[in-house]
C-alpha cells in the first residue's frame, strides 16, 4: 500500500518472477506446488493481473530460494545519470534518449537516430536535462534523467550494424528473458566495426569481402584489431544485389543497367558493403562512378534502398533479399554474403545479455523465421570463425 492507502499500480512495479521462475527450470505448476498457490495465481502475477500479498511474495522467494526483492521492486525513475552524448549538440530541451553502459562507458544517443519508425516504436531510456541552459558537463557529455529502471538499461544490448533481422532478435530475446532488449543502430560495416572499437555499442555486424582472396571479413578485421581482444560469431550467410521495381518499364537487368541515362539509383554509404560490391561490379563493366545518376545519394540501411525503389523515387539500388520481399520487389541477386558479428572478448564475460543473444539467433524457431524472410541461410549461424591467423 502507499502513503496514502493506495495499492501501487502494477505498472510500478518490476516483476522477475517468470524470469526466475524460467532460471530454475520450474513450470508454473511446480512453482504453485511449492509455494502453497494456485497455477492460475502465478499465470496472473506474471501477467502484472494480481500483485500478491507479502505472505505469498515470501512463499514465492522461497520456493525460488531468492529475496522478495530480487523477485520484485519499485521500478525507480527520475534518476539522473552523466553520459557520453553520440550525435549533433543536444539543443533540444528534454529529448528522448538511449542510455548504454559499454564497459566503462555510458553512451547516449537520440531516439530520433532509429529512424522514423522506430522512433515512435522504441521507449526512450531517458530524457536530457535542460541541454539548452547548459546542464552539459563538458565536451560531448550530458545530464539524463532516466525514465526506465536503470537494471533494465544495464540489461540491453547494443548492436551497430545493417542487417534489419537485428530487431527481430530482440523481440525473440524478449519472449525468452523478460527484461533483456536489443538496440540496433544503422550504419555500415566499417562505421559498425569503428564503433564497437571505441565502445559505443557490445557489437558490430559486417560483410566485407576481402578482394584477393574472396574470403569474408576475417582479411578485413585482421588488418583492424587487435584479433586477441575479439570474437567473431556468424549471424547468417545472405545474398545481395540489386532491387528493383517488378515490371517497371525500364527491364533493368543487371549492374551495367546503371550507367544509363534514365535510370537513377540510390548507394549506400563509402565503406559499407554494399557500396564495395557496387563499386567492384562497376570497375568490372568498366563503368565510372561518374556515369551513374544518384552514386552520390547516399541513405543508411537496405530498407531505406527499397523503399525508395518501391516509392518511385529511384529505379534501383544494393540491397539483401528480405529487404526487397518485404516491400514486394524485384531482386537481381549478386553474391551471397555472410554476416558476422564482432564482439569484444571481455563483454562476453561483463554482459549476461550477449550469452541470451547468442543462445537466441541458434534457436530453431528464430532460424526459421529469418529464413522466411527470403534470402537468409542460417546452416552456419552461431560459428566462431577463427580470426586469430594460422
Amino acid at each position: 500500500m502507499s502513503e496514502k492507502g493506495k495499492a501501487e499500480p502494477s505498472s510500478n512495479i518490476e516483476n522477475r518472477l517468470r524470469s526466475l521462475r524460467e532460471a530454475k527450470r520450474f513450470s508454473q505448476s511446480d512453482l504453485a506446488g511449492r509455494a502453497g498457490v494456485t497455477r492460475q495465481a502465478i499465470y496472473a502475477i506474471e501477467a502484472n493481473q494480481y500483485l500478491p500479498t507479502t505472505a505469498v511474495s515470501l512463499r514465492l522467494a522461497g520456493a525460488l530460494g531468492c529475496r522478495v526483492e530480487d523477485l520484485f521492486s519499485l521500478v525507480s525513475s527520475g534518476e539522473v545519470i552523466e553520459g557520453e552524448f553520440i550525435g549533433p549538440d543536444p539543443v533540444q530541451d528534454r529529448m528522448r534518449v538511449k542510455v548504454a553502459h559499454v564497459g566503462n562507458r555510458t553512451v547516449v544517443r537520440p531516439v530520433a537516430q532509429l529512424g522514423d519508425v522506430l522512433n515512435f516504436t522504441v521507449p526512450a531510456d531517458g530524457l536530457l536535462r535542460d541541454p539548452v541552459s547548459g546542464v552539459r558537463i563538458g565536451k560531448g557529455h550530458v545530464r539524463v534523467e532516466l525514465i526506465r529502471d536503470r537494471r533494465l538499461i544495464d540489461e540491453e544490448v547494443v548492436v551497430a550494424g545493417c542487417d534489419p533481422a537485428i530487431f527481430l532478435v530482440g523481440e525473440y530475446l524478449r519472449r525468452r528473458h523478460d527484461h533483456a532488449s536489443v538496440v540496433g543502430w544503422t550504419m555500415g560495416s566499417a562505421a559498425a566495426l569503428d564503433a564497437v572499437k571505441r565502445s559505443e555499442v557490445h557489437m558490430a555486424g559486417i560483410h566485407v569481402q576481402d578482394a584477393k582472396s574472396g574470403e569474408w571479413n576475417l582479411p578485413y578485421l585482421r588488418r583492424r584489431l587487435n584479433v586477441s581482444d575479439f570474437t567473431v560469431v556468424t549471424f547468417a550467410n545472405w545474398e545481395e544485389g540489386l532491387i528493383v521495381k517488378a515490371g517497371s518499364r525500364k527491364a533493368i537487368t543487371g549492374v551495367a543497367d546503371l550507367a544509363r541515362k534514365d535510370v537513377r539509383m540510390v548507394n549506400r554509404e563509402e565503406g559499407s558493403g554494399a557500396r564495395q560490391l557496387l563499386d567492384r561490379r562497376l570497375a568490372k563493366e568498366g563503368i565510372s562512378r561518374r556515369d551513374v545518376k544518384g552514386y552520390d545519394r547516399v541513405v543508411p540501411s537496405h530498407l531505406e534502398v527499397a523503399r525508395l525503389v518501391a516509392e518511385g523515387v529511384v529505379d534501383a539500388g544494393l540491397g539483401v533479399r528480405s529487404a526487397a520481399t518485404l516491400l514486394g520487389l524485384k531482386f537481381i541477386p549478386l553474391q551471397e554474403e555472410r554476416y558476422d558479428l564482432v564482439i569484444p572478448t571481455c563483454h562476453l564475460a561483463q554482459h549476461p545479455g550477449l550469452s541470451m543473444f547468442l543462445d537466441t539467433i541458434v534457436s530453431r524457431p528464430f532460424r526459421a523465421e529469418i529464413e522466411a524472410l527470403g534470402g537468409y541461410d542460417t546452416r552456419h549461424t552461431g560459428r566462431i570463425q577463427e580470426l586469430r591467423n594460422r
